[in-house]
């Protein structure tokens, strides 16, 4: 599966959106400036999600866009297949279900297709906005930052082979 930058841009402003739930409407410069995301193709995107009643805007000084329903309610599959079209790349399932029940050579490969479809599709339509932020779901005030001290650091990979870099 592959999502584009178009894609990500969505989740990434519409999980800044959840963290906000009921908080009132948020600016696009807010969004874009928070997700560090291009603020005239975040206008864009927002223009999409609220055509598919995921968002809604507020005019106004106070305005901006907020999300329409609860963060819970918003699964990562709608906007995914909204901005990108089918959740796999295979084809959507009835196509696969027409080649395995043609193809009996090739049965078992589209079987496999099948069901990395159906286990993406499954993860993604059980996976909601709340699910994702901050790991708690929705109401947090801020994006909790790490300090540098406490943020993850890279261990080396450890290969193992023949210590002197000769073949056996």
């Amino acid at each position: 599966m592959k999502i584009s930058q178009k894609g990500l841009y969505a989740l990434q402003a519409l999980m800044m959106l959840a963290r906000h739930y009921n908080q009132g409407a948020i600016r696009i410069r807010d969004v874009a400036y928070e997700e560090d995301l291009p603020e005239k193709f975040l206008e864009l995107i927002l223009l999409e999600m609220k055509n598919a009643r995921i968002v809604e805007s507020v005019r106004g000084a106070k305005g901006g866009y907020q999300l329409r329903r609860p963060p819970g309610e918003i699964r990562l599959s709608e906007i995914i297949r909204l901005i990108d079209g089918p959740l796999a790349p295979f084809g959507d399932a009835e196509q696969l279900r027409s080649l395995i029940d043609r193809d009996a050579e090739h049965r078992a490969l589209y079987q496999v297709f099948l069901d990395v479809r159906d286990a993406a599709a499954k993860i993604l339509e059980h996976t909601s906005l709340a699910d994702i932020v901050d790991g708690q779901g929705s109401g947090s005030t801020r994006r909790k930052r790490k300090k540098k001290s406490e943020e993850a650091t890279v261990l080396p990979m450890v290969v193992h082979g023949n210590p002197r870099g000769k073949d056996a």
